[in-house]
């Protein structure tokens, strides 16, 4: 099997002094499941390794249960290769070079998305906010960011992601993990 790269996408850990998991515990850890390259970016869940074994569900489940086991608390995981992240990139419907990156989000989710799931929610009643859904993730213009953002606080309701894990991260680090996966 052929070395892939990865990122592996932490939802929820180092926000408001809950579920520490420092980065760099975290890169021993990923390396201590035999992978390979591995490297982290910022405090907020983001790590990126390469690998020969298994698939991106098989990967996110080890490393999910190896943070468990090392920190005390379970952590959802996503884990995507270079391919499908430079994908998503490259198909942003909104024009990403003339935003701020504050502007601009995607949020990934652990698996496919079914346009229905989304229909309740009426953009237009957003406006200027828009969101855009894409195979696996969905695409997020919060002109004010994504604090201040009200179609994101609906977007974000249980009910609209049940069944599925979702971690958004802003453009800059889109990019930047498709610059450290394509390395």
């Amino acid at each position: 099997m052929a070395t892939k790269a990865y990122a592996a996408l932490l939802r929820g850990i180092n926000v408001g002094g809950s579920k520490k998991v420092p980065m760099a515990r975290l890169r021993p850890l990923i390396e201590g499941l035999g992978h390979g390259d591995v490297r982290t970016y910022l405090q907020s869940g983001n790590a990126t390794f390469s690998s020969e074994h298994g698939d991106e569900e098989t990967l996110a489940a080890q490393l999910s249960e190896a943070i468990e086991k090392e920190f005390g608390f379970a952590v959802d995981v996503i884990v995507r290769d270079h391919a499908y992240l430079a994908s998503v990139a490259d198909a942003c419907p909104f024009d990403a070079d003339s935003l701020e990156a504050k502007q601009l989000h995607v949020t990934y989710f652990s698996g496919p998305v079914d346009p229905e799931r989304f229909a309740p929610v009426d953009p237009a009643a957003f406006a200027p906010e828009d969101f855009r859904l894409g195979p696996r993730e969905l695409y997020l213009y919060a002109p004010e960011g994504l604090g201040r953002s009200k179609l994101a606080t609906v977007l974000a309701r249980p009910a609209l992601n049940k069944g599925l894990i979702a971690t958004t991260r802003n453009w800059n680090t889109v990019v930047k993990l498709v610059e450290m996966t394509g390395a």
